[in-house]
């Protein structure tokens, strides 16, 4: 029994020694990486400057590269929502009166609509920010917002919704995919979903 007790009180001392280091190490990192940076003036004063709190892209290569990556994950998530709970279960079916779980399916669909609106218009912000991405996108700026009022038709069942959503999710694909940008369908996960 000496054995374990005493492994334990090493394992503990040493804990103890890492946490203690990694305070003191981390205390001085933190007041050197603070919300404002201080900066001597030449008549002795001293300015408070606000420090970076995200890094971001410092060339407009480097900013078109990050836009065609967040138009790729926003289009990909409002894609693979579309299609998983709303494309599939209306070609089943499932939209129909009498259809066995419709009113699940119908809330779902519902949710779906709502989050990839959501990511669609996220991906038309993020497009903003490359020349070419935004100019294969800016035709579909109405119908992009058409998509608005669609999560309600969902949920009351209408079909023509669900292929709007569809048509529309196609040719957001195709305007990525001619500005070098191709979107796969990413399914989102049940909590990504009701964040929206």
């Amino acid at each position: 029994m000496p054995v374990p007790i005493r492994r334990l009180v090493v394992a503990l001392t040493l804990c103890c020694a890492l946490v203690a280091g990694a305070t003191a190490c981390g205390g001085e990192q933190a007041s050197t990486r603070s919300s404002t940076k201080s900066s001597a003036q030449p008549s002795g004063e001293v300015r408070a400057e606000p420090a970076a709190d995200t890094p971001s892209p410092t060339t407009s290569v480097e900013r078109q590269k990050f836009a065609k990556t967040r138009f790729v994950a926003n289009a990909g998530l409002a894609a693979g929502a579309t299609y998983q709970w709303i494309v599939k279960p209306w070609k089943a079916g499932k939209f129909k009166k009498g259809a066995k779980g419709r009113r699940t399916t119908l809330i779902k669909a519902g949710l779906a609509g709502a989050f990839a609106y959501n990511r669609l218009k996220a991906a038309q912000k993020n497009a903003q920010a490359d020349p070419t991405l935004s100019k294969a996108l800016a035709p579909l700026t109405a119908a992009i917002e058409s998509l608005k009022s669609l999560p309600s038709k969902l949920r009351s069942g209408d079909g023509n919704a669900a292929s709007l959503f569809n048509d529309v999710i196609g040719d957001v694909k195709d305007a990525g995919k001619s500005a070098g940008a191709p979107v796969q369908d990413q399914v989102p996960s049940g909590s990504q979903l009701a964040k929206g």
